[in-house]
C-alpha cells in the first residue's frame, strides 16, 4: 500500500486558503478578473515570469502590484524607455573613493517581484539584459556574477496596438515568460460596478495600499516547493509532449513552441492543480494553461495572419485534435 504523505496535503490545503485570500484581497481593486488573477497565481507558484498584454487603462499594473501588495516581499517597478540602459537596470560598479575600491550598486532589478512596465518600449540593448536575469536569477556585470535572492519574478505590460516609440520583444525573450495574459475590456456590468466604486470616492491606487498581506516571502517558497512535487503520470507527459510536438509540424505556423515550453507546460499544470486543491495533475490543468503558455511562442505565417487567423485559433485546433488520456 502507498504511503499517504499527510504533510504535503496538508500544505495543498494551505495553496488553496492562501489562493482565495489572495483573490479576495485583489478583488477590493480589481473588478472581474477572476481567472487572471488565478493565472497570475499558477504563474508564480511555478516560478514563471509574467507577460500582461492589453491597451491602456484595463489595470495591468493595478494586477501586477495588487499581486505583489498581498505578499510580504520586497517590489520594484521599472518604467522602460527609449532611453533606458541595461546598468539603470542591473546596477553598475561605482567607486568608493575612501575604500579606493570599486563597489557593485544594485538596480531595481534586484527584488522579488519586479514589474516592468511597456517592457517594449526599451531598445534591443536593454532587452537582452534581460534575458540571463529571467532564465538563471543572477547577472553578470564586468565579468562578476551577482545572485537574486529567490523567489523572484518579473511582471512585463505592455501595449499591442500602440507601435510608435516600441521595439518588438525578440523571441528568445517571450520565450522566458511562462504566461502571456491578454488582460480584455470589462463587460458592462463590470464597467458599471467600477464606476460605482469611483462614484463612491474611492481611489484604486490608495486602497491597494490597504490590502492585507497574506502570505510571507519564505512560506511563498514553501508552496512553490510543495507544487513541484505534484505528480503527473507518464502518459500526461507524453500529452503535454505531444501538444508541443504537433505545434512544429502545424501547417499555418513558421515557428513552433520550444522544449522550455514543455516545461512550462508541465510545472504550470502542476500548480493549476495545487490551486484547485489536487496533489495530481489530470488533463484539464494542461488544457487549462495551454493557450496563455503557447501564445506567445507560436508564429503563424503571413498569409495566415492575413486571414485574421490567431494564435490561440491554432493551440484550440491541435486541442481537439489530441486524444485526451484516460
Amino acid at each position: 500500500m502507498e504511503e499517504v504523505n499527510f504533510e504535503n496535503r496538508i500544505h495543498i490545503d494551505r495553496i488553496r486558503e492562501a489562493s482565495s485570500a489572495i483573490q479576495k484581497a485583489m478583488s477590493k481593486v480589481l473588478v472581474g478578473q477572476t481567472e487572471t488573477v488565478e493565472l497570475m497565481l499558477a504563474a508564480m507558484l511555478s516560478r514563471g515570469h509574467l507577460l500582461l498584454e492589453g491597451v491602456p487603462g484595463v489595470a495591468k499594473t493595478l494586477s501586477a502590484k495588487g499581486l505583489a501588495r498581498t505578499i510580504d516581499i520586497g517590489f520594484s517597478r521599472i518604467q522602460f524607455t527609449p532611453d533606458l540602459m541595461p546598468s539603470d537596470v542591473m546596477g553598475t560598479n561605482v567607486f568608493n573613493p575612501i575604500s579606493t575600491q570599486f563597489e557593485f550598486r544594485p538596480g531595481p532589478i534586484f527584488s522579488h517581484i519586479v514589474l516592468i512596465d511597456e517592457i517594449n518600449r526599451a531598445p534591443a540593448k536593454t532587452q537582452s539584459a534581460l534575458f540571463e536575469v529571467m532564465e538563471e536569477r543572477r547577472i553578470t556585470v564586468d565579468r562578476h556574477s551577482h545572485e537574486l535572492k529567490a523567489p523572484f519574478m518579473v511582471i512585463a505590460t505592455q501595449n499591442p496596438v500602440e507601435h510608435e516609440g516600441t521595439y518588438r520583444l525578440p523571441e528568445a525573450q517571450l520565450d522566458r515568460f511562462a504566461f502571456k495574459l491578454v488582460v480584455d475590456y470589462p463587460n458592462l456590468n463590470e464597467e458599471i460596478e467600477i464606476l460605482e466604486r469611483h462614484q463612491g470616492g474611492l481611489s484604486m491606487h490608495r486602497l491597494i495600499e490597504q490590502i492585507d498581506k497574506v502570505i510571507s516571502a519564505d512560506e511563498l517558497e514553501t508552496l512553490m516547493q510543495v507544487v513541484s512535487e505534484v505528480k503527473i503520470e507518464r502518459k500526461l507527459l507524453a500529452y503535454i509532449a505531444q501538444l508541443v510536438q504537433r505545434t512544429r509540424q502545424h501547417r499555418s505556423l513558421l515557428l513552433g513552441a520550444s522544449p522550455r515550453a514543455s516545461v512550462t507546460l508541465l510545472n504550470t499544470a502542476k500548480a493549476m492543480a495545487a490551486l484547485q486543491g489536487r496533489d495530481f495533475v489530470i488533463p484539464d490543468d494542461i488544457i487549462r494553461v495551454s493557450i496563455p503558455a503557447l501564445r506567445h511562442r507560436i508564429t503563424l505565417h503571413a498569409e495566415k495572419e492575413m486571414e485574421g487567423q490567431l494564435p490561440e485559433d491554432i493551440i484550440r485546433d491541435i486541442l481537439q485534435e489530441l486524444e485526451i488520456p484516460r
